[in-house]
C-alpha cells in the first residue's frame, strides 16, 4: 500500500512566511528557512514554499529565500511562484528545489508544463490549481472555477477540465487548493478533491482547510487524496507532522512514521 504524504506549506510574501483565511486577512508566521527546518524536523514528508505575490507583482521567485530554506532541508522541497519559463524553473532548481509548482503561467501558456518536464522530468512538475466552487450552479463542485494571480482573478475555466489537460500536458502531480476552505481549519473540501482525483491518474495533493488529524484522515479516505498539505496548524503550534502521523496511523491511514 502506498503511504499518504503529509506536507507543510510556507506561503511567502516579502521574504516572510504569512498565512491568511480564504486568501485574505494575512498575518506573519515567521522566517522561511527557520520554519522549513522546523517542519522537516517535525516529521513532514515534504516542504512546499510558495512565493504568493510574485505573479501579481510581475517578478520572479525570491531565489535567495529558496537558497536559505533549501540549505536547511533533508526532505523533498517544492517551490512555486513567479515561474514563467523553463529558464525560470532551472534557476529555482539550481537554488535547491526538487520540484516546481506552476499555476498562472501554466494556464497562460500550457506548453510550459511539457517544456519543464522535458528537461527535469514530469515528477518535478506540479501544476497548482486554486479552485472556488460555483455559486448558484446546478453542480457547484463539477462547475468549480480555476483562479489565478494568488486567487485574485477568475479564469472562466472549470477545475476538472484543467486538471485533465494539465495531466495530458505532462504534469507529475496536482496541488489542489480549495479557496473556500483555505485557512478555515474546518476541513478539506473532500468532495472537490475526490472529483479531481477521479478525473486524473496522477497524484493529487489536497490543500485548504486542515485543522485536525480527522480532517487529514477524511481527505485521504473520502477525498481520495495522495497527499495533504497544511500551514496554519504547523506554523502556530497546533501540532507537528510527527504527532499528526501518529494519530493517522492509529486511525489506520498508511503514513511514513518518522524515526
Amino acid at each position: 500500500m502506498l503511504t499518504k504524504r503529509v506536507i507543510a506549506c510556507l506561503d511567502v510574501r516579502g521574504g516572510r512566511v504569512v498565512k491568511g483565511v480564504q486568501f485574505v486577512d494575512i498575518v506573519d508566521a515567521g522566517d522561511p528557512a527557520e520554519l522549513a527546518q522546523r517542519h522537516a524536523a517535525g516529521g513532514a514528508d515534504e516542504i512546499v514554499l510558495l512565493d504568493i505575490t510574485a505573479t501579481h507583482e510581475g517578478r520572479g521567485t525570491l531565489l535567495e529565500t529558496v537558497r536559505r530554506a533549501s540549505a536547511k532541508l533533508f526532505v523533498p522541497f517544492t517551490v512555486g511562484g513567479g515561474i514563467r519559463t523553463a529558464e525560470d524553473a532551472a534557476a529555482v532548481f539550481e537554488a535547491g528545489a526538487d520540484k516546481v509548482s506552476i499555476n498562472s503561467a501554466a494556464l497562460a501558456r500550457p506548453e510550459l508544463i511539457g517544456e519543464i518536464g522535458s528537461s527535469f522530468g514530469a515528477q518535478a512538475v506540479i501544476v497548482a490549481i486554486d479552485a472556488r466552487r460555483s455559486r448558484g450552479g446546478a453542480d457547484p463542485v463539477g462547475e468549480a472555477e480555476v483562479y489565478v494571480s494568488g486567487g485574485r482573478t477568475p479564469t472562466g475555466r472549470r477545475v476538472l477540465d484543467w486538471a485533465r489537460e494539465a495531466e495530458q500536458r505532462g504534469a507529475g502531480e496536482l496541488l489542489l487548493t480549495s479557496m473556500d476552505a483555505d485557512g478555515t481549519k474546518t476541513g478539506f473540501d473532500c468532495e472537490l478533491t475526490s472529483r479531481v482525483s477521479a478525473a486524473v491518474d496522477i497524484p493529487v495533493i489536497a490543500s485548504g482547510g486542515a485543522g485536525s488529524s480527522t480532517h487529514f484522515a477524511e481527505v485521504f479516505g473520502r477525498g481520495r487524496a495522495d497527499a495533504a498539505l497544511a500551514a496554519s496548524i504547523f506554523h502556530f503550534g497546533v501540532t507537528d507532522s510527527r504527532a499528526l502521523k501518529a494519530e493517522l496511523a492509529e486511525a489506520g491511514v498508511a503514513v511514513r512514521l518518522p524515526c
